[in-house]
């Protein structure tokens, strides 16, 4: 019994405290009217979903992203994706790459670009393995290191991880 008074002194508390913020009214606040008043006022904002894509072992996981992006952008058209390769990665995004059945990577890049998304080449990578800048294709930017802007993305932008 005094366990009940108890507890229905705390939803008076809390209720009263409702009450002086201007949640809910004196006539209002039975417990699952606070509830529902509490509620209301703390609908959250839709966040913005920012992924990060991670590719770094070739053509096939470039493949595979590419096609998990076409995925995520279906289910949720407002997300804000980046993509950053680096090692292996990047051959997706170099002049003249293909698919293993001859499809070019560029096309596919250019639709995703016209959709928002963010292609990122790591430079450490192209001076490891003396490619020439020139090579990147135009929708894709440099970026001095692929782990560093991953690291980047998540800790300051807030972005989430995602490895294809």
């Amino acid at each position: 019994m005094q366990a009940q008074i108890v507890a229905l002194g705390r939803i008076a508390v809390a209720a009263a405290m409702l009450a002086a913020a201007g949640t809910v009214t004196a006539a209002t606040s039975s417990p699952a009217a606070a509830k529902k008043a509490t509620t209301e006022t703390r609908k959250p904002r839709e966040a913005r979903i920012k992924a990060v894509y991670h590719v770094n072992q070739g053509l096939q996981q470039a493949t595979d992203a590419l096609r998990n992006i076409r995925n995520h952008l279906a289910a949720d058209p407002k997300a804000k994706i980046t993509v950053v390769a680096h090692a292996a990665g990047i051959d997706f995004l170099l002049d003249g790459a293909v698919d293993k059945n001859g499809n070019p990577y560029d096309a596919l890049v250019q639709d995703l670009v016209s959709q928002g998304v963010d292609f990122r080449v790591c430079n450490f990578t192209l001076q490891a393995r003396q490619i020439d800048r020139s090579r990147v294709i135009p929708e894709a930017s440099i970026v001095p290191s692929g782990v560093a802007e991953i690291a980047r993305l998540q800790a300051r932008e807030g972005y989430v991880y995602v490895k294809p």
